[in-house]
C-alpha cells in the first residue's frame, strides 16, 4: 500500500461532495475476521481513484480497537454471542434475543439512512446475522444504493449451505436486493460458484475476486514513527519465537493449552494470543501453564498482529479466513488446527491447503502437546516452503476496488423507481 502519509494525502485532496459513500457491514458474532476483512476492503476504497469514504457497521466491540485512516469510521452495534451449538444471545445487555435484533436493525437504518451509501458491501450473511437486515436492504434499494455480498471462498459443506440457506430463503433476498456477490477467493482452492449452487441466481454476477492480501492493510503508526509496541517477546528478547493464536478466542483453549504443553525447540519462545473472547476461566488456565514456563507469553489481544505473524519463525493456528490468509501471505510455517464443529469451514479450508502444500494440517482429534511439539521441531529446521503469494491468486483487493468503481459508475435499477417510502 505504500506510504501511508502520501495516502492520506491523496485520499484527502478529492472534495468530500464528490467522494463516493461506501459503506460496509459484518455481524461479527464469532472471531475477529469480519472486521479485519471490512477493514481491510475499507483501506483500499478510500484510495484513488475511488477516494471514497467509508462506514464500517459491526457488530463486535473491538472494532473500536483497530485503527483507522482519515476517510474511514465506524458504528459498533450492541453485540451477539454465538454459543458452541450454534445459537445465539446477548454478548453484554441482559435483554431478549428478540429485542436486541429489534435494536440492532434500528440502529443499521438509521445509521444508513443518514450515511446514504451508494453502495453497501453486506459480509457473508446475505440478510445478516439473525435477519437483522430484512428491513434494511429493501429500503436501502428503494432509496437506490448498490448491494453487494462478500463471501469469504468456504462457508461450510455444500450440503450444510444448501440446507441453511433454504432454510433462511437467501437467494429470494439476493434475487430482490443484490447487484452482484464477490468471493474473496480462488477457484484453485475451493469451486465456491459449484459448491454453492451460486450459479444458479439469475441476473446476478458473481465473481471470485481473488484472495485479500493482508499485507496491503494499513498499519497504525506512533508517534516515534516505529511501529505501535505491543510489549511483546518479540521486541523484548532476540530468541526465536513460535507463535500461538486462535482468532477471537472462544473455543480456543485446546489448541492453546497444546502449544502451553508442547516442547519447544532449544532457545525458542513461545507467545500465546489467546483473543479478546476467550472466557476467564480458560485464559487463567493457560496463564498457570504460563507462569511455570518462563519461555512462554501471554497476550490476550492485539489490535494489529502482522509484526507478530511477520517476525514468527512458526505459527500454531486455527483456520479461521483471516488468520489463514495473513499466514500464508506473510510466507509462514504453519500448523492449522481447525475447528470441525458446528461448521466444517475451518476443515475444509486447511485439509485442503495442505493438500497444495502450503501448510501443516492436525484434525483437533489428533491435538495432543506431543504432536505440536513434534511439528515444531520440524518447523526450526524448515525446507524450502511453497510461496502462497505465487501460488495463490492474492488479487482481490484490487478487484474489488474495480468491480466497486463498475457498480458507482451506473445507477441501481431501484434508483428509477420511486420509493414505497
Amino acid at each position: 500500500m505504500g506510504d501511508n502519509a502520501g495516502m492520506t494525502e491523496q485520499t484527502c485532496a478529492t472534495p468530500s461532495s464528490m467522494r463516493p459513500r461506501i459503506a460496509l457491514y459484518s455481524h461479527d458474532t464469532m472471531g475477529l475476521g469480519h472486521i479485519r476483512r471490512n477493514t481491510l476492503i475499507a483501506q483500499t476504497l478510500i484510495q484513488p481513484p475511488l477516494s471514497a469514504q467509508v462506514l464500517l457497521v459491526s457488530g463486535i466491540r473491538e472494532s473500536g480497537a483497530f485503527a483507522l485512516p482519515p476517510g474511514i469510521d465506524s458504528i459498533t452495534l450492541p453485540a451477539y454471542r454465538k454459543r458452541p451449538d450454534g445459537n445465539y444471545t446477548a454478548r453484554a445487555l441482559d435483554m431478549p434475543l428478540e429485542q436486541l435484533v429489534a435494536l440492532r436493525s434500528q440502529t443499521i437504518l438509521a445509521a444508513l439512512t443518514a450515511f446514504a451509501p451508494q453502495l453497501l458491501i453486506v459480509d457473508n450473511v446475505p440478510r445478516g446475522a439473525l435477519s437483522e437486515l430484512d428491513t434494511v436492504l429493501p429500503t436501502m434499494r428503494a432509496r437506490g444504493t448498490h448491494i453487494v455480498l462478500g463471501l469469504r471462498d468456504i462457508i461450510d459443506t455444500p450440503e450444510a449451505v444448501a440446507r441453511q440457506w433454504e432454510r433462511q430463503k437467501n437467494a429470494d433476498i439476493l434475487r430482490r436486493c443484490f447487484d452482484a456477490v464477490w468471493i474473496y477467493g480462488d477457484p484453485r482452492v475451493y469451486d465456491t460458484i459449484s459448491a454453492y449452487g451460486l450459479d444458479r441466481l439469475e441476473s446476478i454476477e458473481v465473481t471470485p475476486v481473488g484472495y485479500l492480501d493482508p499485507n496491503q492493510r494499513w498499519e497504525a503508526k506512533s508517534d516515534t514513527g516505529g511501529t505501535a509496541s505491543d510489549g511483546t517477546v518479540a521486541e523484548t528478547s532476540d530468541a526465536p519465537y513460535a507463535l500461538c493464536m486462535m482468532g477471537g478466542g472462544q473455543d480456543g483453549l485446546a489448541v492453546a493449552e497444546a502449544f502451553a504443553r508442547a516442547p519447544l525447540p532449544s532457545g525458542w519462545r513461545g507467545i500465546i494470543l489467546t483473543g479478546s473472547m476467550m472466557p476467564a476461566e480458560a485464559r487463567q488456565r493457560l496463564q498457570a501453564l504460563a507462569d511455570a514456563r518462563p519461555e512462554l507469553q501471554l497476550l490476550p489481544f492485539v489490535a494489529e498482529p502482522l509484526t507478530l505473524i511477520r517476525n514468527a519463525r512458526a505459527v500454531v493456528a486455527m483456520a479461521g479466513y483471516n488468520s489463514t490468509m495473513e499466514v500464508l501471505a506473510l510466507g509462514k510455517r504453519t500448523l492449522l488446527v481447525p475447528r470441525v464443529t458446528p461448521r466444517a469451514e475451518q476443515w475444509l479450508r486447511a485439509s485442503r491447503l495442505a493438500e497444495l502444500g502450503l501448510v501443516g494440517c492436525l484434525h483437533p482429534n489428533e491435538l495432543d502437546p506431543a504432536r505440536v511439539g513434534a511439528w515444531l521441531a520440524e518447523a526450526a529446521n524448515p525446507a524450502p516452503a511453497v510461496s502462497a503469494l505465487q501460488a495463490l491468486d492474492f488479487g482481490g483487493l484490487r478487484r474489488v476496488a474495480e468491480l466497486a468503481g463498475q457498480l458507482l459508475d451506473t445507477s441501481s435499477p431501484a434508483a428509477q423507481v420511486p420509493s414505497a417510502a
